[in-house]
């Protein structure tokens, strides 16, 4: 049984994204989410954010025991970005790009007997 749930167009940048989801990827579902709560990270939000719905996801199938749960997958792919631009010395402009990022997590049930890989 897998549970996924996906975010798009997240204003964050997926590089600053990937350093929070590699601190959750296999783990239990509930220490993903005390790890994500005391995460002084920016991205903190939309990631933990992700992992609610994958959970509410998986919860909708009575089949499925919760506290088994663990993050199978975790990823981060870079999404669209705002071009905007900012005055500069002289007359001239520079281009900001203001990235967004697609977070992508899939939660798994752990088998019997089957340790942290």
């Amino acid at each position: 049984m897998e549970a996924r749930a996906v975010a798009k167009y997240v204003p964050v940048s997926a590089r600053k994204v990937r350093q929070v989801i590699d601190l959750i990827r296999g783990e239990r579902v509930d220490e993903a989410l005390a790890i994500l709560k005391f995460t002084p990270k920016a991205a903190r939000g939309p990631v933990e954010k992700v992992v609610k719905s994958a959970l509410v996801n998986a919860g909708r199938d009575s089949k499925v025991n919760v506290d088994r749960l663990y993050v199978a997958q975790a990823y981060v792919n870079a999404g669209s970005s705002l071009k905007r631009f900012i005055p500069r010395a002289m007359g001239r402009a520079t281009q900001i790009l203001k990235r967004s990022s697609h977070i992508t997590v899939v939660l798994k049930e752990r088998e019997e007997g089957e340790g942290r890989k």
